[in-house]
């Protein structure tokens, strides 16, 4: 699966959900990436419930139009008198955003395409913006500036946040010493299996989930400043196309680190794309090195230099973590889905454990991004886990979501928290691996 993302900075971001009591928004429509064309907006947005159009020209403007109603291609006129239009400028930031709703009680947009008859977005297939007053009255140059030539368009679904629940769900202490006492639990931690060191933690999911992202995020818990190691971006396709094994110094927070985190090509939906299951099984059992090249067309051979051909306990995965946007979870596909199934299915068949990392909470729920403290009573962010553990037939309690650090210059106490409490149930799910051979022999598969 491609990766989509918003080109909503974070104040463009307050200004949009500002019109919509902050509810959550999931993209599902960038016409840089899908194609500045009537034919991929239907694809992407037909029958999605509310949303909103935004689009981007060079003079600074964000501006669009919202509706409540289906897009469905029925080419009829559409009443909806929630829609609405909309703008605000990153020069005008001291000015509330501009709204503008229809003046015919009988007319919303047409549903040929994203036309509101006063602005028509895609004009003619082009990235363009068809601009006529009249249905919607508006000043062009507080709407658009007279600059009609778009340098993006996107769509996003309106979601009700449904606010905050009156107590957490789950207990969490946000505060320096529970910060510490994670950092503790960790480097005190050790497998109970003499012959292995460290557990081996495999990082698996979509591309763009943020799997290279969570590792740089926990190197920087560690070390007490932020860090960036691993490859990160937002490229169409796997920026991680090498089976990479990152370790992490011991520092002065964490003086010994009992765990290895294991990056792997993303998954994408189609065939002889991302992280192949055969590759997927070898890295499990040990058979893959540091540094494989992965080739999604054909895996790994036992030929291969990077084949290992006798790995012991120290080489296998002793814990499977499947990484996902928690944005994207409405959004995955019954092809990744299918996917994740299958994947799961080889873990469970040799008795790996499985944690799902749900990642970019503050991207997903304006009342977390505000607070991350919020994330435990926040609707939105329960739901979605609630839904990820039906998708994936997982436990409630397999499900951790985390805030990667990506923008900041500087570690934050309650993002910590998260990513090394994310940690700890990781090692506990290893340490269920392990239990397996402490008094037994160790096994082979």
């Amino acid at each position: 699966m491609s990766t989509v993302t918003s080109s909503l900075n974070k104040w463009q971001k307050k200004q949009l959900c500002l019109l919509f009591n902050n509810a959550n928004l999931s993209l599902l429509f960038k016409a840089s990436v899908h194609g500045y064309n009537a034919t991929a907006f239907h694809q992407k947005c037909n029958i999605q419930g509310p949303t909103v159009i935004v689009a981007y020209n060079k003079s600074g403007y964000v501006f669009g139009a919202f509706t409540s109603k289906d897009f469905r291609q029925i080419n009829q006129n559409v009443v909806d008198d929630k829609a609405f239009l909309f703008s605000f400028n990153d020069k005008l930031i001291q000015e509330d955003p501009l709204r503008v709703v229809s003046g015919n009680p009988q007319y919303a947009f047409t549903d040929n395409g994203p036309n509101f008859s006063s602005l028509v977005f895609l004009h003619n297939n082009t990235a363009t913006v068809y601009s006529n007053p009249g249905t919607y009255q508006f000043d062009p140059q507080k709407m658009h500036g007279n600059d009609l030539q778009l340098t993006e368009c996107e769509v996003y679904r309106v979601e009700d946040s449904g606010g905050l629940m009156e107590k957490p769900w789950r207990n969490v202490q946000w505060n320096s010493e529970r910060r510490q006492a994670l950092l503790s639990t960790i480097s005190g931690w050790k497998p109970s299996v003499s012959s292995v060191k460290q557990a081996r933690i495999l990082l698996v999911g979509p591309v763009g989930a943020g799997k290279s992202s969570f590792y740089n995020s926990i190197n920087s818990a560690c070390k007490g400043y932020v860090s960036i190691q691993a490859n990160t971006g937002t490229a169409g396709t796997s920026l991680t196309t090498q089976f990479r094994t990152y370790y992490i110094k011991p520092s002065n927070s964490v003086t010994h680190v009992p765990f290895t985190l294991c990056d792997s090509m993303g998954l994408e939906d189609g065939e002889n794309t991302g992280l192949d299951v055969d590759d997927f099984t070898s890295i499990l059992k040990g058979h893959i090195k540091d540094k494989y090249q992965f080739n999604p067309s054909m895996p790994i051979q036992p030929d291969s230099p990077h084949f290992n051909k006798s790995p012991g306990l120290k080489d296998k995965i002793h814990c499977v973590v499947f990484v996902i946007d928690i944005s994207r979870v409405k959004l995955l596909s019954d092809k990744m889905i299918e996917k994740f199934v299958v994947f799961r299915k080889k873990a469970n068949r040799l008795c790996i454990p499985q944690r799902v990392l749900l990642t970019k909470v503050d991207e997903a729920c304006p009342l977390v991004a505000e607070d991350l403290k919020n994330i435990y009573q926040s609707h939105y962010i329960n739901k979605m886990m609630q839904e990820i553990t039906t998708k994936l037939g997982v436990s409630l309690s397999a499900v951790v979501p985390v805030k990667n650090y990506y923008q900041e210059l500087e570690i934050d106490s309650q993002t910590d928290i998260l990513l090394l409490n994310a940690v700890v149930q990781m090692l506990r799910a290893a340490e269920g691996y392990f239990d397996d051979f402490y008094n037994p022999e160790e096994r082979s598969e």
